[in-house]
């Protein structure tokens, strides 16, 4: 017998946890292991990449759908409890569950949008798309399940972590020189985050004034923040500044243009995720994929 796909383990997850009770990752994984009796070959299998057991890995992906549908819930790291939506599914005794009944669910449906530059697009695999879309559609949502995965590890993190974070940050995008330039660069505050000068390139012709407010993720920066940073900047006699935050910016603080030739560059909790995947930051490769298409002119030589 294979081993079951993600969405056989979705309705089994949830009627394991329907008892209100806490359970970890393990103690899922093990249950549904044991549930399904996969054979010793079925548990040692790997996926092709060899990184990671495949029961796991399908177990894991039926949890973060649960997750993302808002279904059950992680209370703290790897431990998960049904929430009273995943409850009324249960009591509704269906008979099977997959992600397309998980769409009927707001924040699932969300979770599965394509980034903005694909408006609206379903990042579920559809017959009508070619083998490279439906790739691309599907690496966009593994990485924006890293990407919220990031943010939710650094808003665990202390405000020493946070500091060393952005310098690494801000380094990796070729500012500063180096992280002992950039680290002697900044200053700590008392809020949590940094203030602090760092150079705009190796030689210092320029320097940027750097901000970071390491906020929960419901918090907004609102344009009076904005508006005292850009004071800051010019009682530093400086002209160019960026300004962090895990959480969002308003609406106004987006709009805001100082007056002055003060140039600011501001970056949410999204943008600084992203930042951080692009530039390799607290992340790491698992695998790469290689696609390639015919080399006319090689075969025109002869």
């Amino acid at each position: 017998m294979a081993i079951p796909s993600y969405e056989k383990f979705l309705l089994p997850v949830l009627k394991l946890l329907s008892d209100g009770k806490v359970r970890t990752k393990q103690e899922i994984v093990r249950t549904m292991a044991k549930q399904f009796q996969l054979s010793e070959d079925e548990l040692a299998e790997t996926l092709p990449s060899q990184t990671q057991l495949t029961y796991v890995n399908r177990i894991g992906w039926a949890i973060t759908y649960l997750k993302k549908a808002e279904l059950i819930v992680s209370p703290s790291r790897a431990n998960f409890k049904i929430t009273d939506e995943g409850k009324k599914l249960v009591e509704n005794n269906v008979s099977d569950l997959t992600a397309k009944d998980l769409k009927q669910y707001e924040p699932f449906l969300k979770f599965i949008k394509t980034s903005h530059k694909q408006n609206d697009t379903d990042h579920t695999i559809q017959e009508e798309t070619t083998p490279l879309e439906n790739m691309i559609n599907n690496f966009e949502l593994l990485k924006k399940e890293v990407c919220d995965e990031i943010l939710q590890k650094i808003l665990e993190q202390s405000s020493d972590f946070f500091e060393q974070l952005v310098v690494d940050l801000v380094v990796a995008m070729g500012y500063g020189g180096s992280i002992e330039d950039a680290g002697k660069a900044t200053k700590r505050t008392g809020d949590e985050g940094i203030d602090g000068i760092i150079k705009q390139d190796r030689l210092g012709l320029d320097n940027i004034y750097l901000q970071a407010k390491r906020w929960q993720r419901d918090n907004v920066v609102s344009r009076p923040e904005i508006q005292k940073f850009v004071g800051a900047l010019a009682g530093q006699g400086a002209r160019k500044g960026i300004f962090i935050t895990t959480s969002r910016f308003s609406k106004d603080a987006l709009e805001y243009k100082p007056r002055n030739d003060t140039s600011v560059i501001l970056i949410d909790g999204q943008k600084l995720v992203e930042l951080m995947y692009e530039y390799n930051i607290g992340v790491t490769t698992e695998m790469k994929f290689e696609i390639k298409r015919l080399d006319s002119d090689y075969f025109d030589l002869f």
